[in-house]
């Protein structure tokens, strides 16, 4: 099993993988288009392996329904920039988790009026006047990976990642 820093902290050893990386940030999350899957952190590595490059991609949710879109991205902007030997897998452990995200990934959330719960502040608050007095809709949300809260604040609703 190859276990490679999240996308926070790539770590391309050579050229054709930073080549790789530099690509992948260009392709933008399909459900959240204001981020790349880079700064997403579903980006889990790249790296050689017997004259292909290897891409792993770990989904934000085991369900999640534009993985497949995903994919196809991942592999139509390697081929476009000329990167052909590129093999991408789904990496299924361990799961997301937000703390995956990038710094500029939570803000661009924020921005997009995402909340992305992390280990230092685990409780929902609401990303447009930054009250903590939220509370939960619906489990699910615009997208099965995301809980649907309203700020008792503001009474704004807004989407809150569940992985932590």
């Amino acid at each position: 099993m190859v276990t490679e820093l999240p996308a926070a902290q790539p770590g391309a050893r050579n050229g054709r993988e930073e080549g790789v990386w530099q690509v992948l940030r260009t392709v933008m999350d399909p459900e959240i288009p204001v981020l790349s899957i880079v700064d997403l952190g579903i980006v889990r590595y790249v790296h050689q392996d017997k004259g292909a490059t290897r891409v792993g991609i770990t989904p934000t949710y085991s369900g999640c329904p534009a993985t497949e879109v995903i994919l196809g991205a991942v592999h139509e902007a390697l081929e476009h920039h000329g990167l052909r030997d590129v093999i991408v897998e789904t990496v299924l452990s361990p799961p997301w988790s937000s703390e995956w995200l990038s710094e500029a990934g939570r803000w661009r959330l924020e921005l997009f009026g995402i909340c992305a719960p992390s280990a230092q502040r685990p409780e929902a608050s609401c990303p447009r006047c930054g009250s903590r007095d939220a509370e939960l809709v619906s489990e699910f949300g615009s997208t099965p990976c995301k809980a649907h809260y309203r700020c008792g604040t503001c009474r704004e609703p807004f989407d809150v990642f569940k992985c932590i």
